[in-house]
């Protein structure tokens, strides 16, 4: 199934969400504070939280995405330590990476999100 006409592809759509920006036109500028994710976009209208609970998505890839980082630092701290691995310092490098990652990922999980739920829109509604 090919994309619609004027419709970004879904690595775009991917690049997109991951800088920032509206998954429709690509502009930035999406958040007024860094928690605080405007209702629209300032250049093409769409808006972003459709319905309750819109956000469960963003939390979902927020969650993922930590977590993957988690496993990855986890792996090579293992891979690089055992059989003597340093606790103490494993602690200090995972320990941050659950608490303050979803903080820093937040914005990011958002548009993200907002790419993956506008590709897959765009595709279902093209097919009917």
């Amino acid at each position: 199934m090919s994309a619609p006409e004027g419709f970004p592809g879904t690595t775009k759509l991917f690049v997109r969400g991951a800088l920032r920006r509206c998954p429709r036109c690509g502009s930035g500028h999406l958040f007024e504070h860094y928690f605080t994710i405007k209702e629209d976009c300032p250049r093409c209208g769409l808006h972003f939280e459709r319905e309750h609970g819109y956000w469960v998505g963003a939390l979902a890839w927020n969650i993922a995405i930590v977590m993957a980082l988690f496993i990855v630092t986890f792996v090579v701290i293992m891979v690089l330590t055992v059989p003597d691995v340093p606790v103490g310092l494993s602690l200090l490098i995972l320990v941050p990476i659950m608490l303050i990652g979803p903080i820093v990922f937040y914005p990011f999980s958002k548009t993200l999100w907002m790419a993956l739920d506008y590709g897959f829109l765009q595709r279902i509604s093209d097919s009917t």
